[in-house]
């Protein structure tokens, strides 16, 4: 494979020619075109207001169940910490709070996710799909029943995806591109039930105390939140066997 890649090299600059960006890449579907005719104006303008460059732009998104909302927090790739850029409301998500641990459950997952691909032409119009199950679902969830395709996307329908309207996913799928073609390999998001206050945490660990489980996965996105809050820098977690994780 490196060898191909290198030979791949040497072959578009002995021809002159340049291989796409990520972003050109992109281009060639129609809804992406679309998407950049309505958004990129507001996108710039959004970016630069926050000392950002599209050149150097990295982004982390944070999903909070119980408000429907999805953070944007933004950076250059040379700064040391993010800020929070923009915030969609989610039209649409099914279930409750909680983990999805099973196919046809229709939970929106809870947990340390990032995004894996994007798709131009998804029937819910664009979509970002989420590496659900991860290693910690993999191992708490229903073995060879776990579900998966598990997006944020359009159309407003939700059966365990975070739906948006049309208009709000263009947007985020323009930064989305940007943040890919300005070299971020990987966007990480983070699932919440709720914004986890130390009020907010007390609350739903009482109220659902039987739920081992969740609440063993909240402790876990509980300390992630505050560190997030408290350096604006995404902590690193790391999962373990038995299916918790260590935030650092």
């Amino acid at each position: 494979m490196r060898l191909f890649l290198l030979l791949l090299t040497i072959f578009f600059m002995c021809s002159g020619l340049t291989p796409d960006t990520y972003r050109e890449k992109q281009m060639k579907y129609t809804r992406v075109r679309e998407a950049y005719a309505a958004k990129e104006k507001i996108v710039t303008k959004t970016l630069a207001v926050n000392a950002i460059s599209r050149d150097s732009l990295r982004i982390y998104l944070r999903a909070f169940k119980l408000e429907k909302t999805l953070e944007l927090w933004a950076k250059n790739g040379c700064d040391s910490s993010y800020k929070l850029i923009k915030e969609f409301p989610i039209c649409d998500l099914s279930g409750d709070v909680g983990a999805k641990r099973r196919v046809r459950d229709l939970q929106v997952p809870e947990g340390f996710y990032h995004i894996a691909g994007l798709n131009p032409y998804s029937k819910y119009y664009l979509s970002m799909k989420v590496n659900y199950p991860n290693a910690s679902d993999s191992v708490r969830g229903v073995r060879g029943h776990l579900g998966n395709n598990i997006f944020i996307h359009g159309s407003c329908i939700s059966s365990g995806c975070l739906a948006m309207t049309d208009d709000r996913i263009r947007e985020l799928f323009v930064y989305c591109i940007e943040a890919y073609n300005a070299g971020q390999e990987e966007i990480g998001l983070t699932i919440f039930p709720s914004r986890l206050s130390d009020a907010t945490y007390a609350k739903l660990v009482t109220r659902y105390s039987r739920y081992k489980d969740d609440v063993k996965l909240w402790g876990d996105l509980k300390k992630s939140y505050d560190l997030f809050n408290l350096t604006k820098v995404p902590p690193a977690v790391k999962f373990l066997l038995d299916g918790s994780h260590l935030v650092n």
